[in-house]
Parts: C-alpha cells; sequence; structure tokens
C-alpha cells in the first residue's frame, strides 16, 4: 500500500467513526452546526477571496478556459450565496429517521421503512471550490461523513473554505472528521479513493467529461454521476414568442459554463417566425449558433453543423439548432443525442406538454423555463451534491434524501416463522 492509499485508508476509518455519531445526532445539533459554520465563512471572507484570488492567477496563467474560469472565480456576493445556502441546508427537514411506508402482515408484523444516511461519502471535484462547502453541509445534515477530493487548480480556495466550515461545525463540538478535505494536489489520490471498497461507500464525481469517465471507469466503490449536460430548449409550434427568446438566451447564455446550459436548440418546423426570432436574438446576443440547413437558411451568420455537434457539450456561447418534425421529433434527437440531464419545451399548448414532459426520459423535463433551472437550490434544497442522471439510487440535483438509503424495521409480539 503506498503513502497517500494509506492516508485515505487512514481518512475514510475516521470518516466511519465519524458517521456513526453523526447518524444518531439529533436534527437541532447538526442545523447549529451548519449556522455556524455560516457565520464563520462570512467572518473570514476576506482570507477566502484572498486563497481564491491565488488560484484565479494561476490558473489563467496557465490558460484555463473562460468555462472552467466561471466555475472558479469567487467574489463578495457568490461567497455570501455560498454561505447562505449552507443556512438554507440547516432548516431543511432532517431525512435521516424519516418514515417512507409502513405496513402490517396478517401474522400481525409491522413494518417500517425508515431512511437512514449512505455511510461515508468521497466527492471528487475540479474547479467548483462552493462544492467543498456545498458537500459538507449536505452530507453533515443527511448524518454521513464525507471525505473531499478538490482539484488542484482550487486547492487554496477550498482549504480556505474548509477552515471556515470547520471551525464552525468544531464550535458545536461535532466529531472532528465528519468533514474531511485531502489537501494534496496528488492525483494518486484519486486513484486512491475511487479504489477505497470497503471503506468509502459511494463516490461523486463534479467536474469534466475526463474527470467522470476516469471515475466510472475505475471505480471499485458505486459511483452516482452525470457524464455530459447536453440540455435541449425546444421551441413548439404553439410556443409564445416572447417567452422562447427569453427562454433560449436564459437557458444558454446566463452562465455557458455550468452544466444545466442549454447545448441545442429544437424548432418545431411549425414554428418558423418564432425561430427566426429566437436564432436571431441569440446572434445578436454573440452565441454562434451552428446549424442544419433549414436553420442556416435564417441567417448567414449561422455556421454549418455536423454531426458531433448535436452530441457536444460546448461550456461557451456556442449552440447547435435544429429544426424537427413536432414534440415527437424533439422526443426522438433527444433520446439519439441527449445525456438524460435537462429538457425544456416552450409552448401554450398544455396537451403538447404534457407529450412531452411524460415522453422524454430524462432526469429534469420542464415546461416554459429555462434550463439553467437545474440546480438544488432552485429546486428548494438548499444546494446540491450533484446531479444524476443513471437510473438508480437518486436522479436530478442530489440532495438530503439523495444522501440516504433505507432501513427496514420489523417489530413482533413473539411470532416464529412456522
Amino acid at each position: 500500500m503506498s503513502e497517500i492509499e494509506a492516508r485515505i485508508a487512514e481518512m475514510a476509518v475516521a470518516a466511519r467513526a465519524a458517521s456513526r455519531t453523526l447518524a444518531a445526532m439529533p436534527t437541532a445539533r447538526k442545523a447549529a452546526a451548519l449556522k455556524a459554520a455560516a457565520a464563520a465563512i462570512r467572518a473570514d471572507a476576506s482570507a477566502i477571496l484572498s486563497a481564491n484570488a491565488e488560484d484565479m492567477k494561476a490558473a489563467e496563467a496557465r490558460g484555463t478556459s473562460g468555462a472552467m474560469l466561471d466555475r472558479l472565480r469567487l467574489d463578495d456576493a457568490r461567497l455570501e450565496g455560498i454561505a447562505a445556502g449552507v443556512e438554507a441546508v440547516a432548516n431543511l427537514p432532517d431525512p435521516v429517521g424519516a418514515p417512507i411506508k409502513g405496513w402490517t402482515q396478517p401474522n400481525g408484523l409491522k413494518f417500517e421503512q425508515v431512511r437512514v444516511p449512505l455511510g461515508v461519502i468521497g466527492i471528487i471535484y475540479e474547479s467548483r471550490p462552493n462544492v467543498t462547502v456545498d458537500a459538507g453541509a449536505l452530507c453533515l445534515m443527511s448524518g454521513n461523513a464525507c471525505i473531499l477530493r478538490g482539484g488542484s487548480e482550487a486547492l487554496a480556495t477550498s482549504k480556505a473554505l474548509h477552515a471556515a466550515f470547520i471551525k464552525g461545525v468544531n464550535a458545536e463540538d461535532l466529531p472532528a472528521d465528519a468533514i474531511q478535505l485531502v489537501d494534496t494536489p496528488d492525483r494518486a489520490a484519486v486513484g486512491a479513493m475511487l479504489g477505497a471498497a470497503g471503506l468509502i461507500d459511494i463516490i461523486i464525481p463534479r467536474g469534466g467529461k475526463g474527470l467522470v469517465a476516469r471515475v466510472q471507469s475505475e471505480a471499485r466503490v458505486p459511483v452516482l454521476a452525470h457524464l455530459d449536460g447536453i440540455c435541449h430548449v425546444y421551441i413548439d409550434r404553439d410556443a409564445d414568442a416572447d417567452k422562447a427568446e427569453a427562454i433560449a438566451l436564459n437557458a444558454k447564455l446566463r452562465r455557458t459554463g455550468i452544466c444545466g446550459a442549454a447545448e441545442t436548440l429544437l424548432i418545431d418546423e411549425g414554428a418558423q417566425a418564432t425561430g427566426v426570432r429566437v436564432v436571431k436574438a441569440l446572434l445578436d446576443a454573440g452565441c454562434e449558433v451552428r446549424g442544419d440547413e433549414a436553420v442556416q437558411a435564417i441567417d448567414p451568420r449561422v455556421v454549418a453543423a455536423d454531426e458531433a455537434d448535436w452530441g457536444t457539450e460546448y461550456l461557451d456561447a456556442i449552440i447547435s439548432a435544429k429544426v424537427v418534425d413536432g414534440v415527437t421529433g424533439a422526443a426522438e434527437h433527444i433520446a439519439r443525442h441527449g445525456s438524460a440531464h435537462t429538457e425544456s419545451i416552450v409552448t401554450e399548448n398544455a396537451q403538447t406538454a404534457e407529450r412531452f414532459l411524460a415522453g422524454v426520459d430524462s432526469a429534469i423535463v420542464i415546461h416554459n423555463a429555462s434550463t439553467q433551472f437545474a440546480d438544488g437550490g432552485e429546486f428548494g434544497f438548499g444546494a446540491e451534491i450533484g446531479i444524476a442522471t443513471g437510473r438508480l439510487h437518486a436522479r436530478g440535483p442530489v440532495a438530503l434524501e439523495g444522501l440516504t438509503t433505507y432501513k427496514t424495521v420489523v417489530r413482533g409480539n413473539g411470532q416464529v416463522r412456522p
């Protein structure tokens, strides 16, 4: 066993012990610890922003892309949002011990399924220092211990955020090993976490396609992840033109570097006038549009799309655009090229909307709103630890309930099985 593998194993053993304490901890104590952590983040704002400036300077010197820089950057408003998110989690209902369902068998045995924590969660992420706090808060409130491994490009910021968070948690005398940060940039730490079967219960990666693909390929621990955020906005023939323009612009350009940003615009062949308006609005806003022949005919600024564009997560001011045969054509395109993340339909026809919502099998489906609402905070979850696009355990923004499983409690009165 290498030195880094031994260190990860040591952290996991300590986390396991902490998780047992957290699993039985009253809600009020967990909430108090989170509120103290939020206060500590605000108190240490200067040190955190200074550390972030250090990370930003180094990232810019390396030629890091604009989308990645946007994910890395903190300012007063974003830091306040992080602290407020911790407080929001503290005020959410505690899922631990919550009953799911109960029933009684004819022999008198009483059964009840109740929520319990997953245990020890490993979170591997890059260029997202806010994850240090979001993940810590969600894991603590859901009774889980966590081991955080942030990217080297955000290491100074993650250390500063973690130090502030733990300062608050320690003030309430919670287990010191409940939220641990792997403070080395050595990539071997990722491999050590992925191989920690029996020590870490689940791995949640947040980052680019390369990171997530590696985690899914190498992990000997269960993984909860999404690989791409290829999100679609479909403009139906019954769309309100004002809504269509506003939604398409926001979905693509509000923040281009997040996984909920729209990457493909689908236009109903019966929505020609609205489609022209939306495409021109995107172009005028500085967005590159890569379209099929029908979309290219709208404006000479449209670039010809190739087959690869339909499956590309640009994370930039670029969008692919295609004319489709109604809601059926849109659903077929999404099924073929999408990543099961987030899809939006813009239409005033309620029946058409319901066909889309029922027929598109993605983690999040939206009617008449931007795909950029694919966020745990916007769902009312306070924060999220990631967005899951698979079919097992959890889908969409993963927050408190997504970090629990269940056990079945059986109450008898002397019954024996014949």
